[in-house]
């Protein structure tokens, strides 16, 4: 990748016809080898046996609207600033991806010089490269005596492939709702909400009436593209989709805003990780009802 921090123009990926990288100059603007994690750690972690479910991608390409392919995938920080935060709070993960097939990171925007970071990918490297399949375990998720406090769901824009479409993920969803379990996700990862209106009466989504943090339309649909950050419109917008269903968006920009309502917990952008892992890591800690 060229190193001309001005170039505005999306990155030829050759691994695919018309695939292409966020543009240099947006990877200045949007990426940093360190992040705002602030030294919290957790002395007195959970001890029990509860686990996060994690899915994630496993795709790389969204074809936009222009046919061009964003390459893509689940955005470093949003996934292991979270994932050390609720580790180092006791919590262990398993990694799950609809196909079973790896979790497609943006490498691109890992921050190189936070260590906590890096040895969080390290520790569960090998699970993101050999995952679950959702709908292998979903009767273990489901069950009564299910393993599973909390369901986490990274953001990147690949959150937005297949994840808002899965039957799986919706039956994931509503189990974490009607047994009072936590739903933990920001950025694009909000989509993945969308999958409890799959073949359901609108009038009845799950999640209407909940508010929430999620990434601004408006950038995807204005600054995303002049930067070169994606190469062309999306083929739907997370936020509109969310509030045709009765999802109330809290923030119109980018600031690091996180919110609970109820048990789901939400962060507006890559700003939000260190908030929203911490949010979730001491909710998790305080609910005397996970033992």
């Amino acid at each position: 990748m060229t190193t001309n921090t001005d170039d505005r123009n999306p990155t030829p990926d050759v691994a695919e016809n018309n695939a292409f990288f966020p543009s240099p100059y947006s990877l200045s603007q949007y990426t940093s080898p360190k992040t705002d994690y602030d030294g919290t750690t957790y002395p007195n972690p959970y001890q029990g046996d509860k686990k996060i479910l994690m899915i994630a991608t496993d795709e790389r390409y969204i074809l936009m609207q222009n046919e061009k392919f964003f390459s893509t995938g689940n955005h470093p920080v949003e996934m292991l600033l979270p994932m050390f935060h609720l580790d180092n709070a006791g919590f262990a993960f398993d990694i799950a991806t609809l196909s079973g097939n790896p979790v497609k990171l943006e490498m691109w925007a890992m921050p190189n010089e936070e260590q906590v970071v890096l040895d969080t990918y390290k520790k569960y490297e090998k699970q993101l490269k050999a995952p679950l399949k959702l709908a292998d375990i979903l009767d273990r998720v489901l069950s009564k005596d299910s393993p599973y406090a909390a369901v986490f769901i990274p953001g990147g824009h690949g959150a937005m492939v297949k994840i808002p479409h899965s039957k799986e993920v919706k039956s994931v969803l509503k189990w974490a709702v009607e047994n009072d379990k936590y739903v933990i996700t920001l950025c694009h990862g909000p989509a993945a909400l969308l999958a409890a209106a799959v073949d359901e009466n609108p009038n009845d989504y799950l999640f209407k009436g909940y508010q929430v943090c999620v990434f601004p339309d408006a950038l995807d649909t204005g600054a995303n593209i002049d930067i070169g950050y994606i190469p062309g419109p999306l083929p739907w917008l997370v936020g509109e989709s969310l509030e045709k269903l009765g999802v109330e968006i809290l923030n119109k920009e980018i600031t690091g805003q996180v919110h609970q309502d109820r048990k789901l917990l939400t962060g507006d952008s890559p700003l939000a990780s260190n908030n929203l892992g911490k949010h979730a890591a001491n909710a998790l800690l305080a609910d005397t009802n996970i033992v």
